[in-house]
């Protein structure tokens, strides 16, 4: 295998690992936010864990594709009980993400790999819509 294509599956294997603790986290917030915006913030985090498992399952097929292993290993998770606090978490999970996309694309393109290009610029997409969400949810005075 060549340096760039090792290169790429690396930061693949390391965007899987994101996306494993992207649904944990998810599924934590959602299992422990409470108070006044329980009632909101559980159905939105809900909503965000198919649209990350979906994301660690393309990244598993693409990664063993390619000619490598997926990991198992998610990054680290943290255990936040306050939810301005869980929501900057978020929306800082979501930068680095898109951020770690757009490197991957640039990665993708140098080899040729068209459609994995193409299906990172919808990630790209998702994670920043999610990252709007979480902005316009920390946009809520009460939370300071």
């Amino acid at each position: 295998m060549d340096e760039q294509m090792k290169e790429l599956i690396d930061g693949l294997n390391e965007d899987l690992a994101h996306e494993y603790a992207a649904s944990i986290m998810y599924t934590y917030n959602a299992a422990t936010v409470d108070g006044l915006y329980y009632s909101v913030l559980k159905p939105f985090f809900e909503g965000e864990i198919a649209d990350e498992q979906g994301h660690a399952l393309y990244l598993s097929e693409k990664i063993k594709i390619l000619g490598g292993t997926p990991t198992t290993t998610p990054a680290e998770v943290k255990q936040l009980t306050n939810v301005k606090d869980m929501l900057e978490e978020a929306r800082k999970s979501e930068e680095d993400t898109i951020n770690r996309y757009e490197k991957r694309k640039q990665q993708a393109e140098e080899l040729g790999l068209t459609e994995l290009v193409v299906k990172l610029e919808d990630m790209i997409a998702d994670e920043t819509q999610h990252m709007e969400e979480m902005e316009r949810l920390l946009a809520d005075p009460r939370l300071s």
